[in-house]
């Protein structure tokens, strides 16, 4: 023993005399990757694990505006690891522990990085906790201003309560995780507020709320796999209506009660909406449906926030523009919620379904063929400032292109295919990629696999052509 440590290192020499192996000094492993390499935004998620479930206990003062917060994360490391990292942003981190011992807690930036007591050997599921506090902030979009009209995101604090929204990056702002679409976990929220507010998140109530000391207790179950930053949490005086679809799926809304009753009347469409979906997309992906309506002034745009998006409504909106709003929002639980693309350059994915989703309703419900829709896109130039499956940065991932031209690209798929086989590859790619992700490779490829036929030039002309062609 004593002629092999002389061979050896200093550190790893004293290690062998010790008795002590590799993993015990917390040698072997390495840390995660503090971001995921994504095209758009490569900052976001971290490397070395993938998270099973985020548990999440929240205690919300909007008085104050103070949020008190424990996350429990379940996750399996895909590496061995000495550290990982999640992504968070403000907040005062108050303690962590990773399987029940505590951990050390570094932070740099919207970098959190666990180092636990030992190393993560590759293929374990470990438990990380993470305790905090503070004022939760509201993040503005990278160029956003009153002119451009680049949303805000994160925690949004409202005349009632608050509101929380994350697309891209803002889920960081109130829960820490691997905020990556690519990386979908099972959610359980349990949030306690004033007494005379709601507390409203993803998926379904487990229990009745709970009222003790002035203060209640929602617990929110979502069993099936969501993105961070489709996960949302409104706090405020809320209307609750239940109803069901016409197969017995549970619809729950939840309308801010700032928000005019004439202004919500499409809700009641819901049901009959998801079933227009499951006619057009496939079965539902989801255990239930329904909506949260809030004030215009709260939020800057709609999200498709799992199971329960957000339409942010004020007096006198068209009733038209409202009812294909929710369609889209609807849609967009098959395309985007269920099939989460695997970066954000596949955004077009989500919005370009969603968006022919609402040329498809306008063609069954208002004799709009969807040929006129795609004509008027067509015409509209802000709609060819780049290719939508290469949106040039973050800052466009929400762009018209990615919207309009998504849209175009199937129509044309649709035109070149004919009608049964372009449903039957939409149904295909929901059941094909259900509560995964995909990307805009896989979806070509499965396209020409359905359809028999190659499609390079449609590609290359519609999806990731720079001009404009000739004519539609």
């Amino acid at each position: 023993m004593r002629t092999l440590v002389r061979t050896l290192t200093p550190v790893v020499a004293l290690l062998l005399l010790a008795g002590c192996t590799y993993a015990e000094a917390g040698v072997r492993g390495k840390p995660g990757a503090a971001g995921r390499g994504d095209p758009l935004f490569p900052k976001l998620g971290n490397g070395g694990y993938d998270v099973q479930h985020y548990a999440l206990t929240l205690g919300y003062d909007p008085k104050t505006g103070r949020l008190d917060g424990t996350a429990e994360i379940t996750a399996r490391a895909t590496q061995d690891l000495s550290a990982f990292n999640l992504d968070f942003h403000g907040m005062t981190v108050t303690g962590a522990t990773v399987d029940g011992k505590a951990a050390a807690a570094n932070r740099a930036g919207d970098e959190l990085t666990l180092r636990p007591h030992r190393d993560l050997d590759k293929g374990t599921t470990f438990r990380a906790v993470v305790r905090y506090s503070g004022v939760p902030k509201t993040i503005v979009d990278k160029g956003a201003d009153k002119d451009t009209g680049k949303p805000r995101e994160g925690w949004l604090k409202t005349a009632d309560g608050a509101l929380a929204l994350g697309q891209p990056i803002g889920s960081m702002a109130w829960f820490p995780s691997n905020n990556h679409p690519s990386d979908k976990a099972t959610y359980d929220i349990t949030v306690t507020v004033p007494a005379k507010l709601q507390a409203i998140s993803n998926g379904e109530l487990k229990a009745p709320p709970s009222t003790t000391d002035g203060r209640s207790t929602f617990r929110w179950t979502s069993k099936q796999p969501m993105a961070s930053y489709l996960v949302t949490l409104a706090v405020g005086d809320y209307r609750l209506t239940k109803s069901r679809t016409p197969s017995g799926l549970p619809v729950l809304t939840a309308v801010n009660r700032a928000v005019p009753g004439e202004s919500t009347k499409v809700l009641a469409r819901i049901p009959e909406m998801t079933e227009w979906g499951e006619e057009n997309f496939g079965p539902y992906p989801f255990s239930s449906t329904g909506a949260i309506v809030v004030p215009g002034a709260a939020a800057d745009y709609a999200l498709e926030t799992q199971t329960r998006p957000v339409l942010p409504l004020d007096p006198g909106e068209n009733e038209l523009d409202v009812e294909t709003l929710l369609v889209h929002e609807v849609a967009h639980q098959w395309f985007g919620d269920s099939v989460s693309p695997k970066s954000w350059k596949d955004m077009w994915l989500n919005e370009g379904f969603a968006q022919y989703a609402e040329w498809i309703w306008l063609e069954d419900y208002h004799d709009t063929p969807a040929r006129k829709s795609f004509d008027e896109a067509f015409a509209e130039e802000a709609n060819w400032a780049f290719p939508p499956a290469v949106p040039p940065s973050g800052a466009e991932v929400s762009d018209a292109p990615v919207y309009h031209r998504g849209a175009m690209v199937l129509h044309k798929i649709r035109q070149a295919v004919g009608e049964e086989v372009f449903f039957d590859i939409v149904k295909g790619w929901a059941a094909a990629h259900r509560h995964s992700n995909a990307s805009t490779a896989d979806f070509t490829e499965y396209v020409e696999k359905k359809s028999g036929k190659d499609l390079t030039e449609l590609w290359d002309t519609w999806l990731y052509g720079k001009d404009k062609p000739a004519t539609p």
